[in-house]
């Protein structure tokens, strides 16, 4: 397989190839339509006036129209039958008609530069042939002649041909060897990439690439090196997920395990069966709970393929929400104060929805003191729909509110153990509205409270 080197230099090759085509295709195409008939038009004025010198100088004829051969001209003097005579370079090629003579010699005007054919990649310019002059009668010792001429292109250009064609065959050279060095410069960071992507395909997320240039190469190279650190985050972050569903399935198992082996001895008082038997449910609840959830995270990671959106009332929801929650408030003997609009609607997962209500008001629930309050206000702007949930606990310490949204991260890690709760409630949270296009965000006061707000766009 060719590399990336060769297939730019060859992909320039043919650029220049095709741009000197169309180039001469283009010129050719102006020359045949604009300068030709200019052309033609000035050549025969130039034989209309060797025609007027010759027919009022006859005797000089001769030594006049070698002079002007000389100057840069191709000069064919015929009466159309035996006498003719040429002046000047030779024609490469001697295709002029006799009807053509015998027009001229009756007095017309021959045309044959405007009347050269038309070919894509032939400039008639060049073409040394008899039948590309132009052709005009004159009287001389009473006899009528044919005069044909055309420029000695040759010699009129010669060394200037030579020189342009020096200078484009130099420039093409240059230009070649200058596309090498360039090539070289454009692919060789590219390739260090291709070397990085190799390191990172076997585990190596520890890159450094040079970011100095500001175009896109050094723009990539940036955005690699982002992408190789933002890799190493998720891979730490996979392993430390494995190590955490690992640990909080191990010891909900180990208790299992230990309390059903000591209630198969059988001899056990029925006070203390019963107590080990209420803490084999309660971890085996926590285990449902906790399956529950991954499966939860699991889909939810599938994307926007995984949502059913329709159009709802967000004050309908969010009581029905703490309807769910209404024995834990009275038993905390909580206070829940709703500000939601009966008019906001929101266009999203309604069941995903309901989970993120839940979620934050369980939270809430759990976590604030008896006696407290919690509120739910929500507003809509012109861009976007924002629920706050507030409440009156004791806060949450600044350390602690960069970690909420990850995954198996507690604030009080013997409590929350404790009570049940898995962990990734504020996870399912994040990545819900993250899904909906929005923002979820925590703020919180030690020994004032704490706030959640929720931002969702507006559809």
């Amino acid at each position: 397989m060719k590399s990336l080197y060769y297939r730019v230099f060859l992909i320039t090759l043919a650029v220049i190839f095709a741009s000197s085509m169309l180039g001469l295709l283009a010129s050719n195409i102006y020359y045949h339509t604009k300068l030709k008939p200019y052309n033609d038009k000035k050549l025969v004025s130039i034989a209309e006036q060797m025609k007027d010198f010759v027919e009022f100088n006859p005797e000089g004829m001769e030594r006049y129209l070698r002079n002007a051969a000389s100057l840069g001209y191709e000069i064919y003097v015929t009466d159309g039958q035996e006498e003719s005579h040429f002046y000047g370079g030779g024609f490469r090629e001697q295709d002029l008609d006799n009807q053509d003579i015998r027009f001229v010699l009756s007095g017309g005007t021959y045309h044959g530069v405007a009347q050269f054919p038309n070919k894509p990649f032939i400039t008639g310019f060049f073409e040394n042939r008899l039948s590309n002059t132009v052709g005009v009668p004159f009287q001389t010792s009473g006899k009528t002649y044919a005069l044909f001429m055309r420029p000695d292109v040759l010699l009129q250009f010669g060394e200037l041909r030579t020189f342009f064609a020096l200078v484009l065959s130099l420039t093409i050279i240059i230009s070649i060897l200058f596309f090498l060095m360039s090539t070289r410069y454009i692919v060789k960071p590219i390739t260090r990439l291709t070397e990085a992507t190799k390191r990172l395909a076997q585990g190596n997320y520890n890159l450094r690439l040079k970011t100095g240039r500001r175009d896109e190469i050094g723009q990539l190279a940036g955005h690699f090196m982002t992408m190789g650190r933002e890799l190493e985050r998720v891979d730490l972050a996979r392993q430390q997920f494995v190590s955490n569903v690992s640990h909080e399935i191990q010891s909900p198992l180990t208790s299992i395990q230990g309390f059903a082996k000591v209630l198969a001895q059988g001899n056990l008082p029925e006070e203390e069966r019963l107590q080990y038997a209420s803490i084999i449910e309660t971890e085996s609840r926590h285990l449902s709970m906790l399956s529950k959830q991954l499966l939860l995270l699991s889909t939810l990671e599938q994307g926007e393929e995984a949502l059913n959106k329709k159009r709802f009332y967000l004050r309908g929801q969010i009581r029905q929400a703490a309807g769910m929650l209404q024995w834990q408030l009275e038993e905390k003997e909580l206070l829940l104060k709703l500000s939601v609009p009966e008019s906001i609607s929101v266009q999203g997962d309604e069941v995903l929805l309901m989970q993120v209500w839940t979620n934050l008001l369980s939270n809430a629930a759990n976590h604030i003191p008896p006696g407290r309050s919690i509120e739910v206000h929500a507003e809509e702007t012109q861009s976007c729909i924002r629920v706050v949930i507030s409440d009156t606990g004791e806060g949450i310490a600044p350390e602690h509110l960069p970690f909420l949204f990850d995954r198996f991260y507690r604030v009080d890690r013997a409590r929350e153990r404790a009570s049940g709760r898995t962990g990734l409630g504020l996870a399912i949270v994040k990545k819900i509205v993250q899904l909906h296009e929005g923002n979820v965000e925590v703020s919180s006061s030690p020994g004032v409270g704490t706030r959640f707000t929720v931002t969702l766009p507006k559809l």
